[in-house]
């Protein structure tokens, strides 16, 4: 009988100790960022990415937001719970991964070396190789595919003209890596995760611009440092003013849903979205609807970008 009771115990203490092992396990799986490289909970996360992300939920926007030409009547947006980066990728941190002075070689006379914690203007393709080069660096799965390959080391030399190849660029928006945001995620982002029609600010944290903003009325037209000026709601500095900001979408991607939308057919096809006003720019080209567009090869002094990661929960 003890013989049979000890049996019994060791399998009781075995069932357990599997038990608890299964749920550690499953616990690590479904928490933010799991399923290959940075798995954790959210601390072991931002442990891994630094300081300068902030997690921000998600949410399914239904129905037109007051000026918004992305949120818009009849259309239903699905915004997925984000690592958002607090700043515009500065050049310091464009540099671990790529050649900035490279970066600008097309276009010297607008070569901007302003200091490490000013924001890194580069091209759309440029961006999308920081993305890749640091997610492999880290040990994330690359969001972004040429040809197959998520190697930009495989993808040949940055273009500095328009390129059909690179403009067919496919992105995996459920891998872990860095990749820049939709232009919905963007405007989310940019209001403060704020979907409904109260408590909206013309720009973005505030309808005071110079609180938010750094535009032609208070940046003596030069670019300046990241978070020196307040954030918005979500703890995101600059998305009004600074540097304007590439995001994923072609400029005319909208008109999908809004087929009487009006923008321009060439636009559609040729030039992407960047968000958010610049250092030189006036009150009206800062506010959280405004949008521009420039072809994805533009290199120039005031276009830079910020980084997001999808947030598997």
């Amino acid at each position: 009988m003890k013989d049979v009771m000890k049996v019994y115990n060791m399998k009781k203490n075995l069932f357990g100790f599997m038990s608890i092992a299964a749920f550690a396990v499953l616990f690590v799986l479904s928490a933010c960022g799991g399923g290959g490289g940075s798995g954790g909970s959210d601390e072991e996360v931002l442990a891994e990415i630094g300081s300068g992300f902030v997690k921000v939920d998600g949410s399914t926007v239904v129905g037109a937001i007051s000026g918004s030409e992305v949120f818009i009547e009849n259309r239903t947006v699905i915004i997925p719970t984000l690592w958002a980066c607090d700043h515009e990728l500065t050049q310091e941190e464009y540099g671990v991964y790529c050649n900035f002075a490279a970066s600008m070689a097309s276009n010297t006379s607008e070569q901007y070396f302003m200091g490490n914690k000013y924001p890194a203007c580069v091209s759309w393709y440029d961006a999308l190789v920081y993305c890749n080069k640091r997610s492999l660096a880290e040990g994330l799965s690359p969001c972004y595919s040429i040809n197959g390959k998520t190697n930009p080391g495989e993808w040949g030399e940055v273009p500095v003209v328009y390129n059909d190849t690179w403009n067919a660029v496919s992105c995996n928006f459920n891998a872990n890596g860095y990749r820049l945001p939709t232009e919905a995620e963007w405007e989310y982002l940019a209001r403060g995760g704020n979907t409904s029609n109260s408590g909206q600010t013309v720009y973005s944290g505030s309808d005071d611009i110079d609180s938010v903003a750094w535009y032609t009325g208070n940046s003596q037209d030069e670019m300046q440092e990241v978070k020196k000026k307040a954030p918005n709601a979500k703890g995101l500095y600059d998305m009004s003013g600074n540097a304007y900001e590439w995001c994923w979408d072609w400029y005319g991607d909208i008109i999908a849903d809004t087929p009487n939308e009006g923008v321009d057919a060439a636009l559609s096809n040729s030039e992407k979205v960047f968000r958010s006003g610049c250092f030189g720019d006036g009150r009206n080209s800062s506010s959280v609807s405004s949008r521009h567009d420039d072809p994805p090869q533009k290199r120039c002094n005031y276009i830079g970008f910020r980084l997001v990661r999808t947030c598997s929960e």
